[in-house]
């Protein structure tokens, strides 16, 4: 004989029942034993009773998790919580950083002393974003010795170590320091900054930045790159498995007037398909320098075109001997700026991996991307590599009419 439920009905039992769902929601929330799972390897802080996904990083930089409110504190920072503590250590004195886009709370929660800097979970920002926050971080810190900053994305890992890596860089750090400080700090397994177009963009905002010489402690000068425009002319994916077809989408990240966040645009989706022997493309696509090696800018005849370094027919060798999947666009299609490729299984779903970079750090019109250069490569992704599995795009040279507009100080 099964047990029977009896279905709540107004009045005291019903009441009752209402009651004993706010306790259960209540003792949910005020319990770390969801929030300890949801956390994974993220180091976590016991203070004043609280168990909170936070760390500093250094006595001054704070990350942590989203503080929530409602539902998703049982699994997120409470807000409550992440209030008290911050109050009881660091009253008036404590400025938050939101990097989120996909959730908000009111400013007021902490005395408005939050600014927003929103870009994609698991994607990168713009360089002129990473510039506008470090300016911002400083400033606080400076106002006055006791001053923190609180940095804080969903889970509080890749957007926060990213940002929070990158004022590391601007106070003088070396980015593979900043990233292996924010490692150990942040968590238990040495895995911080995990997503490799992450760490590339760490990598950039070092090679923006000159610091004066001889003034120590003095601010880096930040050397955003020009708008710098480049075709693309090929995709191609070496020595893949399982798979005859592969998806594609590039997309740009667009400035909005009056608006931080930066929306991808589409620009540019088709198929990479297998190179069957004996194929011709309509045009030969070449590998292309957009500088001119051992050339003084002020030497170069501005018509002057890019010299050709490799002729693509002589890889026909290399193409036969491995299954490559492959993708000339008819029409080069310009990109500029921040971009992103993702790659699918089938036009709508199944995302297999993805990479990010900008325009001005491509050397010699070429990019390469071997599995661990690529984004959130799951099983199905792995299915597709074989071991010399690369993925590789092919530009034009860059501005073909100012082809020294995109420096190549950005190459190394």
């Amino acid at each position: 004989m099964g047990l029977k439920f009896a279905r709540p009905v107004p009045g005291k039992n019903g009441n009752a029942t209402l009651l004993l769902q706010h306790r259960m929601l209540a003792y949910l929330t005020a319990s770390s034993f969801i929030r300890n799972l949801v956390s994974k390897k993220r180091r976590r802080m016991v203070v004043g009773g609280y168990d909170l996904d936070m760390s500093y990083i250094t006595d001054r930089l704070l990350a942590m998790s989203f503080p929530a409110e409602r539902m998703r504190a049982m699994y997120r920072n409470p807000l409550w919580q992440v209030k008290s503590v911050l109050e009881m250590r660091h009253q008036g004195h404590y400025k938050i950083y939101n990097l989120c886009i996909e959730e908000d709370y009111d400013p007021l929660h902490f005395h408005g002393r939050v600014e927003k800097f929103p870009f994609d979970d698991n994607h990168v920002p713009s360089l002129e974003m990473m510039k506008l926050f470090c300016e911002s971080v400083h400033s606080w810190l400076s106002d006055d010795p006791k001053n923190i900053a609180v940095i804080h994305c969903m889970a509080g890992k890749g957007r926060t170590g990213l940002m929070v890596c990158a004022y590391l860089v601007f106070t003088g750090m070396l980015a593979e320091e900043a990233l292996h400080l924010y490692a150990q700090k942040r968590t238990t397994n040495n895995e911080g900054v995990s997503i490799p177009s992450q760490r590339r963009y760490v990598g950039y905002w070092e090679n923006i930045l000159s610091f004066p010489r001889g003034v120590s402690n003095g601010l880096p000068d930040v050397n955003l790159p020009p708008p710098c425009s480049r075709e693309l002319r090929r995709i191609r994916l070496y020595d893949t498995i399982n798979t005859t077809s592969v998806f594609f989408v590039v997309s740009e990240l667009q400035e909005i007037s009056n608006q931080m966040y930066r929306p991808p645009v589409e620009v540019a989706k088709s198929c990479c398909r297998e190179i069957n022997k004996g194929y011709e493309a309509n045009s030969s696509p070449r590998y292309f320098l957009s500088f001119i090696e051992g050339g003084e800018e002020g030497n170069i005849s501005e018509s002057e075109e890019p010299r050709v370094v490799v002729q693509m027919d002589t890889e026909s060798p290399v193409l036969y001997q491995k299954t490559c999947l492959d993708y000339h666009f008819s029409k080069p299609v310009q990109v500029s700026g921040d971009v992103r490729v993702i790659f699918y299984q089938k036009m709508i779903g199944g995302r297999l991996f993805y990479a990010c970079f900008n325009t001005a750090f491509i050397k010699n019109s070429l990019l390469q991307f071997t599995i661990r250069d690529l984004d959130k490569v799951g099983s199905t992704g792995r299915s597709i590599c074989g071991p010399a599995f690369c993925v590789e795009l092919l530009f034009g040279p860059a501005n073909p009419k100012h082809s020294l507009s995109c420096s190549s100080d950005y190459d190394n």
